[in-house]
């Protein structure tokens, strides 16, 4: 015997917003609008960007995106970082990037 109110049934609306929680698949959504952000962001500042680059995720508003080699490490910190992130400001505003950062991959699989 239950004391106090029945629980009432749930709304199939919240129940399906539940299972996609659940299984992970808004984040993969979400991943895979910031790998194409980052693709079109990345190949405006050259092949070698783009092509030794991927994300990794996003935490607080930082991007952080792996890099394939120590040199193009340096190059991106030193010299494209603040035009990556006017180009994720401009092109890309419902993202809310406030900052990049960028960590070293030696074996970067990109897909």
């Amino acid at each position: 015997m239950t004391h106090g109110r029945a629980k009432l049934p749930e709304r199939l609306s919240q129940a399906v917003t539940d299972l996609i929680a659940l299984r992970g698949w808004a984040r993969v959504r979400g991943n895979a609008q910031l790998a194409e952000a980052w693709k079109s962001v990345a190949g405006a500042a050259g092949a070698t960007v783009a092509s030794g680059t991927r994300v990794v995720g996003i935490r607080r508003g930082v991007l952080q995106v792996a890099v394939a080699n120590s040199p193009l490490l340096c190059e991106l910190a030193a010299y494209h970082k603040v035009t990556l992130l006017a180009a994720f400001s401009r092109d890309h505003p419902e993202l809310k990037i406030r900052d990049l950062k960028f960590v070293m991959r030696g074996s970067l699989s990109l897909q």
